[in-house]
């Protein structure tokens, strides 16, 4: 299990324990966190799970592949060093304490 912190672009912080196995959109949406909106359930076939990466968890998060990246491009004001779509992040306890900014809207 990993306490995931989403924040909110009006700056509105959740922190919630998430269980491993489940992606970071899954955490959110099991937990009625505002800003996810996850249109296509986690397939990676839409934008509505965009958010920023904390800085500092940049490097400690998995690669993103070429489907995701290819995802982003639809995304709000996507930000090539920090964007990533939750429903392709899983967790793990390596993602304990993993802080994510929610864009101003989903696209």
């Amino acid at each position: 299990m990993a306490k995931i912190t989403y924040i909110e672009h009006n700056g509105t912080s959740h922190t919630v324990d998430v269980a491993n196995g489940l992606t970071v959109m899954e955490g959110a949406r099991d937990n009625n966190i505002p800003g996810i909106e996850a249109d296509c359930g986690g397939a990676c076939a839409c934008s509505t799970c965009h958010v920023y990466v904390d800085a500092g968890w940049i490097d400690k998060i998995p690669a993103m592949d070429d489907m995701e990246q290819d995802m982003l491009d639809f995304a709000f004001e996507p930000d090539l060093s920090r964007s990533r779509l939750t429903c392709q992040l899983t967790v793990s306890d390596a993602l304990d304490g993993l802080v994510v900014n929610m864009p101003e809207r989903q696209i």
